[in-house]
């Protein structure tokens, strides 16, 4: 990466000095979306002159990049910025400054109610963050921005959005077109890679124009806007570069990819160019709506070369009528239908799902259908979350308001439920043939099979004589189990340990 000369910026309140090369210490909390931002963010401060440091009390400024979805996310983050203010305390660090959703979301309000932040920085704030970051410094108070819904920043039809995608901004989407971060031709992409592990989200889109009433997400992140075909390309090419083996394709829909550029199948097409290049090993999507399934993307998730049959689909319910309530589609038995259809092309595909407990109106006989359903779906993996009463969401006005201790009793029986039915899934694998990528090669092997989404899923430990590196591809067999996580044995050694066997018992 290029650095720019940047001269120190005088401390006129507080009587400290900046220096010309800043240290910053990025926290990250939430999805992998965020984690894309923190990247983008991460690039923009280091192009500008700053210093990116692992330890937070090495750092001039503690920037934490917060998420704003559901209350218990809120507190996370509050948290996470109270920590960061005791470290400025005890430290030499200057500044702490919080950005991401809950910055976004709330604005003035989280810096009135928060003084320890000394800066609220949201979206528009991202393009110049480094200049914000050094009057921050400078010991000058940040005006923080009065939240707006961001859904009213571009057209209202998708089709119209291409054009006008440059008034607004959408982190994760920023592009140079000079300088050293990014692909070594064409639009270069502000990114500085955070971790350097073997697997990378990429994001293919921001915003959601669906209008679930329990989800506030769409009015602090904006419109739907698809990223363009050879834009997420040229990120995988430079993520391949920087040692990458697996991209993790991320948005609020992923199954929307490509409607606002006038094809609703283009998603289909990027996999097959993304499955062209050297180097990558696996491509996985997340974030898919099941009333938005198609069976052409079934059919190329499933039968592409490097794109792992891995379907995060989002349920959030069984109930027809809850779900009616929730303004979703679909009922127990559409999504059985749904996951049928993909397991007659792929059998071991990885299926993961979240759902909501409690939301206004459910009943008992609601909860019941739930379980039912998740009895006999056979998921990989399950999120099981408490109805969150999230402010300028729909879902607060509905009637049927459930007591926080009825949410939590039957969010806690669902939650059982879902361990014991991951678990049974997860001992079905035993005998399977898996591929794992080697993610901890300190110690003990780690990585993650096909059907496991990063952090989320569940891991696997692998059993093998062979030195592994990082982003190792290992075939194996799953040999024991522990909750969703695997214990597997690379194939080699079982071929080794046959060998031996039969050399002993020959004559």
């Amino acid at each position: 990466m290029h650095d720019s000369a940047a001269s120190a910026v005088p401390a006129a309140h507080r009587g400290v000095t900046v220096s010309a090369k800043p240290k910053v210490h990025l926290v990250t909390l939430g999805c992998a979306r965020n984690e894309v931002d923190s990247e983008e963010l991460a690039a923009r401060l280091e192009y500008d002159g700053f210093t990116l440091v692992a330890d937070p009390g090495k750092a001039d400024a503690v920037m934490v990049n917060t998420c704003g979805f559901i209350e218990a996310a809120k507190k996370d983050s509050i948290d996470t910025l109270l920590a960061a203010a005791d470290l400025k305390k005890a430290g030499r660090a200057q500044a702490v400054v919080a950005v991401g959703c809950m910055a976004e979301r709330y604005g003035h309000e989280l810096a009135e109610a928060m003084p320890e932040a000394d800066g609220v920085l949201g979206f528009d704030d991202y393009a110049d963050v480094a200049d914000r970051l050094r009057v921050i410094l400078a010991g000058q108070r940040h005006q923080a921005h009065v939240p707006r819904d961001r859904r009213s920043l571009l057209p209202m039809a998708p089709a119209a959005r291409p054009a006008a995608a440059n008034v607004a901004t959408i982190p994760g989407h920023g592009l140079m077109d000079v300088g050293a971060v990014g692909p070594a031709s064409g639009p270069r992409v502000f990114r500085h890679r955070l971790d350097g592990g073997p697997s990378a989200p990429l994001k293919i889109a921001s915003g959601c124009d669906r209008r679930c009433t329990f989800c506030a997400i769409p009015a602090f992140r904006g419109a739907y806007v698809s990223r363009q075909p050879g834009e997420i390309v040229a990120e995988a090419t430079w993520l391949v570069e920087e040692g990458v083996r697996e991209v993790f394709l991320v948005s609020e829909n992923s199954s929307s990819y490509g409607k606002d550029l006038g094809d609703i199948r283009l998603l289909e097409r990027l996999l097959s160019e993304l499955a062209e290049l050297d180097g990558l090993s696996w491509i996985r999507v997340s974030y898919l709506q099941p009333a938005e399934i198609r069976p052409s993307l079934i059919e190329v998730m499933t039968s592409t070369p490097k794109v792992v049959p891995y379907f995060d689909l989002s349920f959030q319910h069984a109930s027809a009528s809850v779900l009616r309530r929730m303004r979703r589609f679909g009922s127990a038995d559409s999504f059985l239908e749904l996951i049928s259809s993909i397991r007659r092309l792929a059998p071991t595909a990885g299926i993961r799902s979240n759902v909501i407990c409690g939301f206004p109106g459910e009943t008992a006989a609601d909860v019941d259908v739930l379980c039912d359903f998740l009895a006999a779906a056979d998921l990989d993996a399950i999120g099981v979350f408490g109805y969150s009463s999230e402010e300028g969401t729909e879902s607060l006005q509905l009637d049927g308001q459930h007591a926080s201790e009825e949410i939590d009793a039957r969010r806690a029986r669902v939650a059982d439920l879902a361990d014991e039915l991951v678990s049974q899934r997860a001992e079905a694998r035993i005998g399977e043939r898996v591929q794992v990528l080697v993610e901890e090669a300190d110690g003990e092997l780690i990585g993650r099979a096909a059907h496991q989404g990063p952090e989320v899923d569940g891991n696997a430990r692998l059993i093998t004589a062979d030195r592994r590196m990082r982003g190792d591809l290992v075939d194996a067999v799953v040999a024991d189990t522990d909750g969703a996580d695997l214990v597997v044995t690379a194939i080699c050694d079982q071929r080794a340990s046959l060998i031996s066997a039969q050399e002993l018992t020959s004559p």
